[in-house]
């Protein structure tokens, strides 16, 4: 759209997509600081697996009410609420970084990302239809990517006394300016979209159920942060004696993986590829999978960067092919419930890294991922059997 018919709405939109931005950033960039945790608090590697343990449980219950509470109150306030509390969050991790300030300020930081994340992506929708959903999942992928990445490099680059406290500053001071923005331009509950955008027909209100809406999503909620963890947890500590890139080693995973992931999503929009990205999605998830098993417990650096480049592409595929199906299939007075139940499973795959450990004594490194890209190509096939089913696939061809 021309600067001269910028409008108030895409001012909001625009607002939006910062906020979800923001969020993005304040959840992820924790990744980076690990490191320098361990080396200037010296906490434990329990200790900061917690850390990630805690962020779940503030963060899965506020993304379901958060989109109930977007569905019953509207967006705005809750998106608003959300972007503070993460800020909060992380601007106690600036000052406490003993253990309990830790685990409080992640816990803190899971409650306001789950608020943003959910009533967000489900406002953006709101605004703009599937194109908005796409966009909302394209802003959170660069959020997550920049996070660890600028945390970083300002770890890597301050002296010491700075490399701890500027990150969070940082980052609080990001998220408190993009929830400014959204004070200051996006006004008001806004209105149902238009009918939809990037090629993807919406299904009539009839046509349209909550059951509908998660039996699509689900089968690709699964596989967006399995990939994501597979190669930020899994290969990176698989590959770690052998790189010295130190306090860099995260942000370089976030790159390789999330990259590849935005720019997936960027082109399926831009040339309405349609629900069977869904598919290529699920298959690429199978043979990043199949790759990272067949490397066992020490995989070659090569394979760890093919595997994260394939896994970001699917990671990317998922998560818009998941958002599209929710907001092409779920009723609009629900669509922010639907919304929060599709991310709470993209989020069972931060799991993923604790069930391999688990199975590594007695299954090893190689069959528990080899079993787990069989369950990617059976969820490819399901989608493919859902398009056929629905009518879809006939006038993909």
């Amino acid at each position: 759209m021309s600067m001269g018919r910028w409008s108030a709405r895409d001012s909001t939109f625009g607002a939006v997509l910062i906020l979800l931005l923001g969020a993005g950033w304040a959840a992820n960039h924790f990744a980076s600081m690990l490191g320098v945790l361990r080396e200037q608090e010296h906490l434990s590697d329990v200790l900061l697996n917690g850390a990630y343990g805690i962020y779940a449980l503030g963060l899965l219950p506020s993304l379901l009410g958060g989109g109930a509470l977007a569905d019953k109150l509207g967006a705005r306030a809750v998106v608003l609420t959300g972007g503070a509390v993460a800020a909060i969050g992380n601007a106690s991790l600036l000052v406490w970084h003993g253990e309990a300030g830790v685990l409080l300020g992640r816990l803190v930081v899971g409650l306001g990302v789950g608020l943003a994340m959910s009533a967000g992506t489900a406002w953006a929708g709101r605004l703009r239809g599937a194109g908005g959903a796409i966009l909302a999942g394209i802003f959170l992928t660069l959020g997550f990517a920049v996070g660890p990445i600028v945390s970083g490099l300002l770890a890597f680059a301050m002296p010491n006394t700075a490399a701890l406290p500027a990150p969070f500053a940082v980052t609080a001071l990001f998220s408190l300016a993009t929830v400014a923005l959204a004070l200051v331009v996006a006004r008001g509950r806004p209105a149902a979209p238009a009918a939809s955008a990037v090629g993807v027909k919406l299904t009539p209100d009839a046509g349209r159920s909550v059951g509908r809406a998660l039996s699509a999503a689900l089968p690709m909620a699964v596989w967006v942060f399995s990939c994501a963890t597979m190669t930020f947890v899994v290969l990176a500590g698989r590959v770690a004696d052998r790189v010295e890139s130190g306090l860099l080693l995260p942000g370089i995973a976030a790159l390789l993986t999330l990259l590849p992931g935005l720019g997936a999503q960027m082109l399926g929009r831009r040339f309405g590829w349609g629900p069977r990205a869904g598919i290529t999605g699920a298959v690429l998830a199978a043979v990043g999978m199949a790759a990272a098993g067949l490397g066992g417990a020490v995989p070659p650096v090569w394979l760890f960067i093919v595997a994260s480049l394939v896994l970001g592409t699917a990671y990317g595929l998922c998560l818009q092919q998941g958002l599209v199906d929710v907001e092409r299939l779920s009723p609009p007075e629900s669509r922010g419930t639907v919304v929060g139940i599709f991310y709470v499973f993209t989020y069972l795959g931060f799991g993923l890294p604790v069930l391999l450990e688990a199975l590594l004594p007695t299954l090893g490194a190689a069959v528990p991922l080899l079993a787990l890209a069989g369950l990617a190509v059976l969820s490819a096939l399901l989608r493919g059997l859902q398009l056929v089913r629905t009518g879809l696939f006939r006038q993909l061809r």
